[in-house]
């Protein structure tokens, strides 16, 4: 168990944040199941990315890895034998894709996870629709989570989905794209759509043919076969929000660079969301990078969360350091992911000493001073590298339990904060 301590300090200088994991892991993905070889350089190197790497494989992918690319030889779309038991790790993005993709096949296969994963993160809304175009679904359990068996060929056709988590959508599209015939794929409570735009941005980069009506009815043309590619991964957004925070936080100067706002991910947006609340946050977009200068007022507002979902635990903490009420709405899937994070930021912030409200799909918080405490990570890196910003910002010592888990992201946020001047020890 690895436990960050961590005192009041300033961040100053410089940091680049790590490749993206959302496109690592479907760069990983279509390269393994284009035709010929794909170069991914540039890659974020994190658990979920092995996880991914270990899936694919199994699909039959040949994959080496370098210091600073992965060369992969994929399998044309075709999946026939999976060799072993799939282990998605702690990662949602693995069982969701892996499972759809594994509904090509005519064999049956196995796909597990964590405790998390097996406990946490449904998969039933994407076995119900599989169902629908005639693959063979289990829960091993029976009760909607991982361990799943199944077994193909799916089928093209006609096929509703419920989309408030946007991955069981994600996934249903790509598995669609090796399938003979058209597959309409109707949305209910679509959710998350940047998400979305990432995966079809993906389809636009490959070549991928597909029609989007709204984010409600999506028209996929099977049996369509793309060449491997040279692609380079860039910077994570969902990475850059603690730095920026930790800047904001603690009233401190600080350059991020690796940030390229013309990228797709949706997270971008909390930069702007930071903006409106008085962050004197500098965009420099030739540079690809960021400044965050001293002297920010921040202010509470109300903050619609759902097209950046994955923000939902440090922008708790930015409104811990904001005047007046900060009130995150149209949060209900963040209960959904590594743990319920509407929960679980609202009880480590509370032995801080905040002022937070947690409502069924929403938090309300107002300014409060933080005090250093003993808390709990929940086995989720956002937990942690939240809870670690929030301490940087609090009287006294902050003991961060069990943050090894932001190895899935940010394997060395303490070593680069800690250069930036943050006083953090690391206990292994």
């Amino acid at each position: 168990m690895t436990i960050y301590q961590v005192q009041k300090s300033e961040v100053t200088g410089s940091i680049s944040v790590p490749a993206s994991k959302s496109h690592t892991l479907r760069a990983i993905l279509f390269a393994s199941l284009a035709k010929g070889k794909s170069v991914i350089r540039e890659y974020l190197l994190s658990t979920d990315a092995e996880s991914m790497i270990s899936a694919c494989k199994l699909l039959g992918a040949n994959i080496t890895i370098f210091p600073n690319r992965i060369e992969i030889d994929g399998i044309a779309g075709n999946v026939t034998v999976v060799e072993d038991v799939i282990h998605s790790g702690n990662s949602g993005i693995v069982l969701r894709f892996i499972s759809a993709i594994a509904a090509l096949s005519p064999n049956y296969t196995v796909i597990t996870g964590d405790y998390s994963i097996r406990h946490q993160r449904p998969i039933l809304p994407l076995l119900d629709s599989l169902s629908q175009l005639g693959v063979f679904v289990a829960s091993a359990r029976g009760d909607g989570f991982a361990p799943v068996i199944i077994r193909g060929p799916m089928q093209s056709g006609h096929v509703t989905i419920d989309g408030l988590d946007s991955q069981p959508v994600s996934a249903l599209m790509i598995a669609a794209t090796f399938v003979e015939g058209e597959t309409h794929i109707h949305v209910k409570n679509a959710g998350e759509k940047p998400w979305i735009l990432l995966t079809l941005h993906w389809f636009d980069y490959l070549g991928i043919p597909y029609e989007n009506h709204d984010f409600t009815h999506y028209k996929i043309t099977g049996k369509h076969c793309y060449t491997g590619f040279d692609y380079t991964v860039p910077g994570d957004f969902s990475s850059a929000a603690f730095p920026i925070a930790a800047a904001l936080v603690t009233n401190s100067e600080l350059t991020i660079n690796n940030m390229d706002m013309n990228d797709i991910q949706g997270d971008k947006q909390l930069i702007y969301t930071l903006q409106e609340m008085g962050g004197r946050i500098e965009i420099n977009a030739e540079a690809k990078s960021l400044t965050v200068r001293r002297g920010s007022k921040l202010q509470g507002r109300e903050i619609d969360i759902n097209t950046f979902i994955d923000a939902i635990t440090i922008l708790a903490v930015v409104a811990c350091y904001s005047e007046g009420e900060t009130r995150i709405t149209n949060a209900a899937v963040a209960r959904n992911k590594e743990c319920d994070r509407i929960h679980a930021i609202a009880t480590e912030l509370k032995k801080m000493g905040a002022d937070i409200t947690e409502l069924p799909d929403s938090l309300i918080i107002k300014r409060s001073f933080l005090k250093g405490a003993d808390v709990f990570s929940h086995h989720d890196h956002r937990m942690a590298m939240s809870l670690m910003v929030a301490a940087l910002g609090a009287e006294g010592e902050t003991k961060i339990n069990n943050a090894e888990c932001v190895a899935k992201t940010f394997p060395n946020v303490a070593e680069a904060f800690q250069a930036l001047g943050a006083k953090i020890e690391i206990d292994p």
